[in-house]
């Protein structure tokens, strides 16, 4: 299964790609994040790999991520014309997802976030929840974008809506 989102921030591309690099947001924006820790490596650097566990309502799910690109590697400065490129591969129970995150400047304090997501299942259940609730993936991860978007724009964090 493979789908694209996007969605629009009103902050210049070089102040969204901080921020979402910057582990200490991640709880804010990442519905659903329990925890995440660096295996090997540093955090949102090319190779680290990191152990995730995530949360939906009673359902913990733990998985592998490991960061596949991150161009450029220095976020500040970052020349008008270039995208910042930042993938990752994300392995769990029955399931493998490949995510492509580019960041473009629509206009000069404007980004467009575009995400590409591709998941395999390898595992019976996850086939049969791809199979019988496609939208589900992209809806969460559109929800993923609005709640960075709120919190970057506003400030808003997840964890208070969630409580």
């Amino acid at each position: 299964m493979k789908y694209t989102n996007s969605i629009e921030i009103a902050l210049p591309r070089e102040k969204v790609a901080q921020l979402l690099a910057d582990p200490a947001h991640l709880p804010k924006w990442l519905r659903g994040l329990v925890l995440r820790e660096p295996v090997n490596g540093v955090h949102g650097q090319l190779g680290t790999r990191s152990r995730v566990v995530m949360q939906w309502g009673q359902r913990k799910t733990e998985m592998t991520e490991t960061i596949t690109r991150r161009d450029p590697a220095d976020l500040h400065g970052i020349p008008t014309d270039s995208v910042v490129h930042f993938d990752r591969e994300i392995v769990g129970a029955g399931m493998r997802s490949v995510q492509r995150d580019r960041l473009t400047e629509a206009h000069p304090d404007t980004t467009l976030w575009e995400s590409e997501s591709e998941y395999r299942f390898s595992s019976l259940p996850m086939r049969l929840v791809a199979l019988l609730m496609p939208g589900s993936f992209r809806k969460q991860s559109q929800q993923h974008m609005q709640d960075f978007k709120a919190f970057a724009e506003q400030g808003k964090d997840v964890r208070e809506s969630e409580n």
